[in-house]
């Protein structure tokens, strides 16, 4: 505007217009001084700038930005229980309305996830390292007395001081449960424990002292029990560094594949085999792989009343009915303790040759489901034929097993060349990155979870750590878990839209590699980090591979929860999860 127009506004005495243009320029001032800073953002009560690198692109900046501003403000879950909440398990509105044993199985909660996170125990403190850990544990991390005191004539935790030990005892275990694992291969010696039998299946594992000495023979053993009334068995056995999980033979399908486990364990695991017409006995001839054992150490199998006898008959018709034939029924050395041990037949000549079709063979063109809430059925797959004479073949001996080609692998031309290269990239990826490119102290690591797993690879390139892994293949991915058990790895299925059963703060590293993309696709970014959160330890570290856009967005949840978090190579985060809670700074 020029100085004539100036006096010319000011003869005519337009003093609104001059204020009009003053305004204006003020406002374009502070746009471009505005411009010339950095972004703040504030969430959760901090106020951080939003890093420009070039790793960063514009459009990054601006998704972690959108990421930033929804994020809730994070509190302390309230409530009684909250320490070892477990949303699917303990979904009191919704288990009230089912019966006994449904109550035990996974019911989740409708509707959108309150944004608080759960407290921790009094007292907790990092946990107790392996090996030592398999002995003892620090009592204030999991403080339930209850079942020191219910079991404390047969030993099976001890509370010492600030501890509790675990002796090695049990219900069937009169001599220690070293003695006992040692006499089951006494009596059958092909079992071969850590050559034969790789992998094992626990049923009612009271604290996984059966599994936990098995480790010493180099067999993994998955030890699953319902959450009951005993209180945090399977949390005892998660702390002390043993593979567990909450599960429960009920209405619905366990999650594992078919032909899974050689072996199958049952120490007075309380579970009635021929219940609603035998489908719990059937459901773990699902999982048994062919030619596999079932030991059942139980009362029915020694005790002469009526009322066990009635039940020891009731398990000889229905073992009759599927196949199984005792291999061996005995006694411990004297001790008055019975066992009986089948086999899963190798071939389906037998389910073919019965007089009559109970249980029915189920239908062998119906391709199996991912047993995720699949109710149980009550018949018998058939049993797949992997040679030219129709008979089962049992994998390769471990270690060689490890790398073999898996028998449930894809028929299709490619399918071992694409297994071959999986490996030999986890193989290369976790010696050059994981092992010696990032900030992990794999020391202290001993609790894994691959959140999807493929076939296996990570697990099998970490095989000579001391740690176990726990293999999730998601359930909208590619059917891999056969591939894993066949190699004598574990793992279960999963949908990561929901809470795993497991209890708060049993694992102590998270990996996940490209798996962000299609779970925003299905569920909120937000639901997943709380819940790893949740089951993460403090202290406990997140491995994540994935594209700048989907890091971005997890880096800005991670650091809404106080964790720490570093960049590799604009794919790789490592994530440091800490003691921090809501309305805490304590970082003990």
């Amino acid at each position: 505007m020029s100085i004539s127009a100036l006096r010319s506004l000011l003869k005519e005495r337009k003093y609104a217009s001059l204020l009009f243009l003053f305004v204006v320029l003020i406002f374009v001032t502070f746009l471009l001084i505005s411009n010339s800073q950095s972004f703040v953002y504030d969430y959760a009560g901090i106020s951080i700038s939003e890093p420009q690198s070039p790793s960063q692109n514009g459009s990054n900046t601006f998704i972690a930005a959108n990421m930033e501003s929804s994020l809730p403000r994070w509190r302390l879950c309230e409530g009684p229980g909250m320490v070892d909440y477990i949303p699917c398990l303990d979904n009191w509105k919704a288990i009230k309305t089912f019966r006994k044993l449904e109550r035990k199985e996974r019911h989740c909660p409708k509707g959108p996830s309150p944004r608080c996170l759960l407290p921790l125990p009094p007292g907790y403190k990092t946990p107790v390292p392996w090996p030592k850990s398999r002995d003892m544990i620090w009592y204030d991390n999991v403080p339930h007395p209850k079942l020191v005191e219910y079991k404390k004539e047969q030993h099976w935790v001890v509370k010492s001081g600030e501890y509790l030990v675990f002796p090695g005892g049990g219900t069937q275990f009169k001599e220690g449960v070293a003695h006992y694992v040692e006499a089951i291969e006494k009596i059958l010696p092909v079992i071969q424990w850590g050559k034969h039998t790789r992998v094992v299946l626990d049923v009612g594992c009271g604290v996984a002292s059966f599994g936990g000495y098995l480790l010493d023979k180099d067999v993994i053993t998955l030890s699953f029990a319902p959450k009951d009334e005993h209180d945090a068995q399977i949390q005892f056995a998660l702390e002390r560094g043993i593979p567990a999980t909450l599960s429960v033979i009920g209405t619905k399908k366990l999650t594992f594949p078919n032909d899974a486990y050689d072996v199958v364990h049952c120490a007075r695991c309380r579970v009635r085999w021929d219940a609603d017409g035998g489908k719990p006995l059937i459901e773990i001839n699902r999982i048994l792989r062919p030619g596999g054992y079932f030991i059942w150490s139980a009362t029915p199998v020694y005790l002469k009343d009526e009322e066990h006898q009635k039940i020891w008959q009731a398990m000889v018709a229905l073992t009759e009915s599927i196949c199984w034939k005792i291999v061996k029924k005995t006694s411990i050395d004297g001790l008055g303790i019975g066992l009986v041990i089948y086999q899963k037949p190798v071939t389906s000549s037998c389910y073919e040759a019965r007089k009559e079709d109970i249980p029915r063979l189920c239908d062998p063109n119906r391709r199996p489901n991912i047993s995720w809430y699949e109710p149980l059925d009550g018949c018998l797959p058939p049993v797949p034929a992997v040679s030219e004479d129709g008979i089962y073949n049992w994998p390769a001996p471990w270690p060689e097993r490890l790398n073999t080609k898996p028998s449930s692998l894809s028929k299709e031309s490619d399918s071992q060349k694409n297994f071959m290269e999986d490996s030999n990239h986890w193989s290369a990826l976790v010696s050059d990155i994981y092992l010696e490119g990032l900030t992990v102290n794999w020391s202290s690591i001993r609790n894994v979870m691959d959140m999807n797993a493929g076939y296996g690879g990570f697990a099998a390139a970490l095989i000579d750590l001391p740690l176990w892994v726990m293999n999730v293949v998601p359930i909208h991915e590619a059917d891999t878990l056969p591939v894993i058990f066949d190699r004598g790895l574990i793992g279960t299925y999963h949908d990561w839209c929901e809470s795993l059963s497991t209890y708060p703060r049993t694992y102590d590293l998270l990996h996940l590699s490209f798996l962000l993309k299609s779970l925003t696709q299905r569920c909120n970014i937000l639901d997943v980090v709380m819940e790893m959160d949740r089951i993460l330890r403090p202290g406990g570290t997140l491995l994540v591979q994935d594209t700048m856009e989907m890091i971005n967005e997890l880096t800005s949840a991670l650091n809404s929860l106080h964790w720490s978090s570093s960049l590799y190579q604009d794919q790789f985060l490592v994530g440091k999860k800490g003691f921090w809670r809501p309305h805490s700074d304590a970082t003990a």
